[in-house]
């Protein structure tokens, strides 16, 4: 796994913007942009519907032998919710990196 985790990053290091940004490039960081933005709210539904199905299992009556599943089901739905934040944050990092480069500017240094 950190294997991958390094190949990642060795990739990341390699690839450098070096030519100036055309039309393409730039309607390409927009579609990826609103794919981040996308993927992030499909991480916040299925969030929630995973903590109201867990509110919903633990309000049954006579069904007290299955409420741990409700338990699980709201333990889920707070990992899902911090994945997607996670993951949201660190490709808008990388975008708004990708951007700057584009422009010339000097690139802030992102956390790794």
């Amino acid at each position: 796994m950190f294997k991958n985790i390094r190949k990642i990053r060795l990739f990341a290091q390699i690839f450098k913007q070096h030519d100036e940004i055309i039309l393409r490039d730039y309607l390409a960081l927009e579609r990826t942009k609103l794919a981040n933005e996308r993927t992030f709210l499909a991480y916040l539904r299925t969030s929630l519907y995973m903590l109201l199905g867990g509110i919903a299992i633990m309000q049954l009556r006579g069904f007290e032998n299955i409420r741990w599943i409700g338990y699980a089901s709201l333990g889920i739905s707070v990992i899902l919710i911090v994945i997607g934040v996670i993951r949201y944050s660190a490709i808008r990092v990388r975008l708004i990196s990708y951007y700057r480069e584009a422009l010339g500017e000097k690139p802030e240094r992102h956390p790794e």
